[in-house]
């Protein structure tokens, strides 16, 4: 087998086991709202006070997003992943002992910790690992496991629970993310990040955060960001409850509802992410922001025609990963790799932070209004998402590419993964020849210095 093959094998082995982290981890959050009516029943516990479960997750993950942002910044994402991985395996395994409603809160606090963990660095990593034109097709790959619990974590827990108990399918995640530890251990390399060897402590933390906050980019993309989780909330919380009631759907067509947008995003995914790395980032997040917003506010007219929900929800999910991914590697570009955990986290936490108020606010838009003004929020959420990042963010993908030598020159290997083990991007090193080339290049400009 060539280097050239055994790079390309171990680039589909990370991505696999990316994708194993995200699927298990977002399995877990998905599965609740589907099994909370046999919570409240097997715990005693009313439907009003079971959302402080979802509250206190949200908390949890966007406190710890916060604070191993800059420390994976500093020992690497790897070491974190492994940590994060683990401790939401932990959490989940525990939910086995939550026979009351303080225990299963403490349990999916603990799993919010894990979560915020990890998902800044999975992120993270894929900024550090790929070179900038295909980044956008890893995150699609690795972000298809979201789609992939929708599809079979969600049947498959819902059976559980209702065969098993409720803490059924949170011991399947848990044993899926035993699994992804594993792997983060064997498959992902540990990776040299370039930068401040200040070390972690809360006070640096504030600092970064701090300075990234005073770059215009950085405010803009948080604000995004916040926008972007604010329309899924408002949109996402009370669908469900609008097709029952409104359009007279079970529980088993709305989850068939979801079964055929979760096989749209896995679909649309792909196509985006390397759509975004051939044309940039900014044309195909806009434009999948601006036609969400449309399908959005055309979702109500479903009450006339409901088999017209069916294609309106594969839309939206395909639409949601089609500005997801590019935007991803938007963020993962805007700033150099020390400082990349910082921001995917920082944006993570302001995220939740949106989520959490959609979700808040949902609940009164419709009860008031119904679902019509759900729908009309959500959309107006969208575009302005859309419009601030066309208006006010870069172009990353264009500004990396005009930044390589515009000459040939011995030492390019060098520019489109230097943040890797190797400078060569197919093998991890240079042939002799080059590595020569490079070093008497070096000489010189040391002279010349």
């Amino acid at each position: 087998m060539t280097t050239s093959n055994r790079a390309n094998d171990s680039s589909s082995w990370i991505l696999f086991t990316l994708w194993l982290l995200v699927f298990g981890a977002a399995s877990q959050v998905m599965i609740l709202a589907p099994i909370l009516p046999r919570i409240s029943e097997e715990l005693g516990v009313s439907m009003a006070a079971l959302g402080t479960l979802t509250t206190t997750y949200a908390l949890s993950l966007g406190l710890f997003a916060l604070l191993t942002g800059p420390i994976s910044d500093r020992i690497g994402r790897r070491r974190i992943l492994l940590a994060g991985a683990s401790l939401l395996t932990l959490a989940l395994a525990l939910h086995a002992v939550a026979h009351n409603f303080v225990s299963l809160l403490l349990v999916r606090g603990l799993a919010g910790a894990g979560g915020g963990v990890l998902s800044g660095a999975s992120v993270a990593f894929v900024g550090d690992y790929f070179p900038s034109n295909r980044r956008g097709w890893a995150n699609s790959w690795i972000m298809s496991g979201i789609a992939a619990g929708q599809i079979a974590g969600i049947p498959l827990g819902s059976l559980l629970a209702g065969r098993l108990g409720f803490q059924a399918p949170f011991l399947l995640f848990a044993a899926i993310m035993a699994a992804a530890t594993v792997m983060v251990w064997k498959v992902i390399p540990q990776l040299a990040i370039a930068g401040s060897s200040e070390p972690a402590s809360v006070r640096t933390a504030l600092r970064g955060y701090l300075a990234l906050m005073r770059r215009p980019a950085v405010v803009v993309a948080s604000v995004a960001f916040l926008l972007i989780f604010l329309s899924i909330s408002l949109y996402m919380m009370y669908l469900p409850a609008w097709l029952e009631a409104s359009l007279g759907f079970t529980g088993l067509t709305v989850a068939l509802v979801f079964l055929v947008g979760g096989v749209a995003n896995v679909l649309a995914g792909p196509r985006a992410g390397r759509l975004s790395d051939d044309v940039g980032r900014k044309p195909v997040i806009i434009g999948a922001s601006s036609g969400l917003a449309a399908v959005m506010l055309a979702t109500p007219l479903a009450a006339l025609w409901p088999w017209t929900i069916y294609v309106i929800f594969a839309a939206v999910q395909a639409l949601l990963i089609a500005r997801a991914s590019p935007f991803q590697s938007m963020l993962s570009e805007l700033v150099a790799s020390d400082q990349r955990g910082s921001l995917v986290n920082l944006t993570l936490a302001i995220g939740q932070l949106g989520f959490g108020l959609g979700g808040a606010v949902a609940g009164f838009t419709y009860a008031a209004g119904g679902f019509r003004v759900n729908a009309v929020l959500a959309a107006v959420s969208a575009l302005l998402a859309g419009l601030l990042i066309w208006r006010y963010l870069p172009e990353t993908l264009q500004q990396e590419t005009e930044a390589r030598p515009a000459e040939k020159d011995p030492c390019a290997p060098l520019w489109p993964q230097a943040v890797l083990c190797g400078p060569c991007p197919e093998a991890g090193h240079m042939p002799q020849p080059l590595q020569e080339a490079c070093a008497q290049k070096r000489a010189e400009l040391l002279e010349l210095a």
